[in-house]
């Protein structure tokens, strides 16, 4: 294949250099993958091999330009292998696992380059480099010092080795979670079976059902999470338990896709890796280099939050209890009834249906009137969509990012709907990174898992799924604002206890005043929600926290226990591994199961968050400081989005997360909202 014939190979010659998926097959990324890992390990070695003395010039800057090629395929490629990931996709991904990690690795553990970057550390008081390059110098040598570059030949062959295996294993427990959860998605012939469901989910669940040849059947497919969404409208119960079931089962029923011995392998594996290079655990290795600092600052904040949370869930399952008793045939409250009751209690206590005001949140209102809204506000950009320029998907729209004195910012992809080729979850990732050095400018991806309706049917959005797409902008507004010279602390690029809170920050103009009222019209008849639904809305806030934060918290620690794990661990059974792991935190209540099992949890076998899914929490505790920030200096305005745009987003991965915040916040943070938010007081 020559660089005339794949697209891959040259520069995109769209708009912000958004690649030419239209053109490229799944066939061009390997042959593109090769030459970029030829051309990079070439650019490096001409660092290495230059005779005078370090300096960021003839170091640093040309470091930083290197590996641009391999930069541009690998987003473009990694973009699709999440979001369509075809059966030829898996097969370039599985291919391409080990060489992607073999070399990373010899990358990060060059000696020869390991040995410039120290020189220049070393002196880093006499350069005479501005912030952003010292900064530099101080990443990149702690980053290969954290990674083995140290090491001597033999202990970095046997890293090389752990590495390339790991990176194989991670990707069979991805594909392994896909096919899973595709196979179990849950068939139904009558749709008496769903009563409880909208119309508009009805529509969705039959397309489901239509796109895999089950005319005139309804089919479930599972969301990520252990819970399901429909689980609190369903009036069956026989139907939530068997949507329950199948979630829960996902790779775990001792077939061809079963992750049991994949994961444990992993956790092993990760642990002879941070033995290797000198940690007790691979826990340990990952937070030296978060802002968390070391283990024990995690199982403190967990500890500290588990205990109110365990009793705020027994509290609200009394109550879940109570209302079951009350009816003409009571049971006893099971996992898959927590979230229908609750909507009941909810009524109860606050008249709020949730389910019910689904009318009010129509997808391309919250998007263009909300989420879009709220920036503009905030920021004064403005989204011009693009149907000109295609992005990787059909469904996958292009927008135009636009600053407030007309200057370009960047590309914004929203991929909002479900299918069977995209992975679990919701997600933000960049296709191009901004960098003055390289002159380029961010082109970002949001994924969402919105079951998609039939042809000519809008599209409404469950609350949750409105929460979840602010949530996810507030990661692409990172991605976007970030302006750094260096690729190295572009967009996201920050540790990865740090990146959850912009993103967290930007959940809180769901229901902002002047926000909601702009969005939250009825798709029918174009009423607000009605203000007192709002209000009800907000002072439900800790409602139900006893469980969503005792879910989040036991998959947090089934996280750390997995990965607090030293070398000489034995092999354990993962059923009981998980029971005990969760007694031990008094988080055990089989009413409220994990939000993950480790089976399907491909936060950490998978994806990036080993040993940090802690992060959520860590970063809440920023973000519901900086939230009661904008409420004490008037809310949603120009001034307020400037400094937080200026202080914290613009300046990518270029300083030190904390310093950032004090620069913002004008001191450390308080976990006092945190705990007032979630009950936890």
């Amino acid at each position: 294949m020559t660089d005339a014939s794949n697209p891959l190979l040259s520069p995109s010659p769209l708009p912000y250099l958004l690649p030419q998926y239209a053109k490229i097959r799944p066939e061009h990324y390997l042959p593109a993958f090769e030459e970029a890992f030829e051309e990079h390990l070439a650019e490096v070695a001409a660092v290495t091999r230059v005779r005078s003395a370090p300096t960021f010039e003839n170091t640093m800057a040309p470091l930083e330009a290197s590996g641009r090629l391999l930069g541009d395929v690998a987003r473009a490629f990694y973009t699709v292998a999440s979001a369509d990931a075809t059966d030829e996709i898996q097969a370039v991904e599985e291919t391409l696992a080990p060489l992607m990690a073999a070399h990373q690795d010899a990358i990060a553990l060059d000696g020869a380059l390991y040995a410039r970057i120290t020189a220049l550390h070393e002196q880093l008081d006499r350069l005479g480099l501005d912030a952003e390059q010292r900064y530099l110098v101080q990443r990149w040598h702690r980053e290969m010092t954290h990674a083995g570059a140290g090491l001597d030949d033999e202990a970095k062959a046997t890293l090389t080795e752990l590495n390339t295996t790991l990176s194989t294993l991670t990707t069979t427990f991805e594909k392994n979670l896909l096919a899973d959860t595709n196979d179990l998605a849950v068939v139904f012939d009558d749709v008496a079976e769903l009563d409880g469901l909208s119309e508009a989910e009805l529509s969705a669940t039959a397309q489901a059902a239509a796109e895999r040849g089950l005319d005139g059947k309804y089919l479930v497919t599972l969301v990520l999470p252990t819970g399901h969404p429909h689980l609190s409208a369903l009036t069956r119960r026989d139907a939530r338990e068997r949507i329950m079931a199948a979630s829960r089962a996902r790779g775990s029923r001792g077939n061809a896709h079963d992750n049991r011995a994949v994961l444990t392998r992993i956790a092993r594996l990760r642990a002879q890796r941070a033995e290797l290079l000198g940690y007790p655990s691979h826990t340990a290795y990952v937070t030296a280099d978060e802002t968390a600092g070391n283990p024990e600052a995690v199982r403190d904040l967990l500890h500290r939050l588990a205990v109110p949370a365990a009793r705020n869930a027994q509290r609200e399952q009394a109550a879940l209890q109570a209302a079951i008793d009350a009816g003409d045939a009571p049971f006893a409250l099971a996992a898959h009834d927590w979230a229908f009751y609750t909507e009941k209690v909810r009524q109860a206590e606050y008249a709020i249906d949730t389910a019910a005001l689904r009318p009010w949140f129509e997808a391309e209102r919250v998007l263009q009137d909300g989420v879009f809204y709220a920036a503009n506000q905030l920021y004064g950009v403005t989204f011009t969509e693009r149907p000109d320029l295609h992005a990787y998907h059909p469904d996958a729209r292009v927008f135009e990012v636009h600053n407030a004195d007309g200057s370009e910012q960047g590309l914004y992809v929203l991929d909002l709907y479900t299918r069977d080729t995209k992975r679990g979850g919701a997600w933000m990732n960049s296709i191009v990174d901004q960098s003055g050095l390289l002159n380029t400018k961010a082109v970002v991806v949001n994924n969402l898992n919105v079951s998609k309706p039939a042809a000519g049917q809008r599209t409404l959005l469950t609350l949750d799924e409105v929460n979840t797409l602010f949530h996810e902008f507030g990661h692409a507004l990172h991605g976007l604002f970030a302006t750094v010279t260096y690729p190295h602390f572009a967009g996201t690029e920050v540790f990865r206890d740090f990146v959850e809170f912009p993103s967290q920050v930007n959940e809180m103009w769901v229901f902002w005043p002047e926000v909601v009222d702009h969005y939250a019209r009825h798709v029918d008849t174009g009423e607000p929600l009605p203000a007192e639904i709002v209000q009800k809305l907000q002072s439900s806030e800790t409602f139900n926290q006893g469980f969503a934060t005792s879910e989040y918290l036991a998959a947090a620690w089934l996280d750390q226990a997995w990965h607090l794990q030293g070398a000489s661990a034995a092999d354990v059974d993962v059923a009981q591994f998980e029971a005990a792991a969760l007694a031990e935190i008094g988080l055990d209540n089989p009413v409220v199961p994990t939000r993950y099992s480790s089976t399907y949890f491909a936060h950490i076998f998978s994806g990036g968050y080993s040993a940090g899914y802690y992060s959520y929490i860590w970063s809440e505790v920023l973000d519901a400081d900086s939230v009661q920030w904008f409420k004490d200096n008037g809310g949603l305005t120009r001034a307020n989005g400037d400094r937080f745009r200026q202080r914290l987003l613009g300046v990518g991965g270029s300083k030190d997360p904390l310093e950032a915040y004090r620069d913002f916040r004008g001191r450390d943070a308080e976990i006092q909202p945190l705990l007032d938010r979630r009950g936890l007081a």
